[in-house]
């Protein structure tokens, strides 16, 4: 993103789930009645009022993604909640809405981003006359100076407790010096902690069509000034996690993604040349 702005790319997912609960209404993958509510007032009325400005802004695989890996980290939560976990951070967290409408009434959410895209969010949120629960923590962190722990330890994260760390949307944009540097940091977390991230395959990995999708995905977000960086086989990735100390992977593709969450549908909605991948891992206890 560029300094002192808002992450533009944070608003272009937050219309692909939008998007998901306006035209998929049939079976919806994500369930986020703020979604569009969130949207700036003339994304909002392009969105309701012309059925045209979904073909010219989303495609199928893009939006399926988007609300699948939401939905994926959802529930994984779900399951890190049911095994005691209490602390939730979501790590470039942009316009993501779980903390508004989260159902575990002693689950803190922790949301760590750039302080101009914070401040967005929140004239977003007032505009929406979305409250700001008091389960939720901005945790501001201006990357170029700061630290995920710095911003963390100016807040009242509990440190000698385990956390769910979210980190979709992030690692594609980062150098791999960084990329490791927070995974270090992710895996020095207490016994119990997860992880829930997502990555784009090496370029070695995709076939043509697929390839195509990424040369299109990329020129995209260049063009908003967030160009991708680190891509990784799933071989390297699983090494990645596993020298940090992670245990538990999960890795899942397209085809593990379509069969969770998009069997069954009459609409089409689905994973046909997407390129990248979801995983969950955790911090082991003892």
């Amino acid at each position: 993103m560029n300094q002192g702005q808002p992450s533009k790319t944070a608003e272009w997912v937050a219309r692909q789930r939008a998007v998901h609960q306006v035209r998929d209404q049939s079976r919806l993958v994500l369930q986020d009645p703020l979604a569009v509510r969130i949207l700036s007032e003339d994304q909002r009325s392009k969105l309701l009022l012309s059925e045209d400005i979904h073909q010219e802004f989303y495609d199928q695989d893009m939006r399926a993604y988007m609300v699948a890996r939401s939905r994926y980290a959802e529930d994984t939560l779900e399951r890190a909640v049911a095994a005691g976990v209490r602390q939730y951070v979501l790590l470039g967290a942009g316009l993501d809405t779980f903390a508004y409408r989260n159902p575990f009434v002693d689950l803190r959410v922790f949301e760590v981003d750039h302080p101009a895209t914070q401040a967005w969010k929140r004239e977003r949120l007032a505009s929406a006359s979305i409250p700001i629960p008091e389960h939720l923590t901005f945790a501001p962190v201006d990357f170029e100076s700061q630290t995920i722990e710095e911003g963390l330890r100016a807040v009242d994260f509990q440190w000698d407790q385990p956390a769910l760390f979210c980190w979709l949307g992030v690692t594609y944009y980062l150098t791999l010096n960084a990329f490791q540097n927070t995974l270090a940091f992710l895996a020095a977390r207490h016994p119990g902690s997860g992880l829930v991230l997502d990555y784009i395959l090496d370029w070695e990995q995709l076939n043509e069509r697929e390839q195509r999708t990424l040369e299109r995905t990329s020129e995209r977000v260049a063009s908003l000034g967030e160009p991708f960086k680190t891509f990784f086989t799933p071989e390297q990735m699983q090494a990645q996690l596993t020298r940090a100390g992670f245990t538990g992977l999960e890795d899942i593709g397209s085809q593990g993604i379509n069969a969770r969450y998009f069997t069954h549908r009459t609409d089409g909605l689905a994973l046909n040349n997407w390129v990248g991948r979801l995983v969950s891992a955790w911090r082991p206890v003892g």
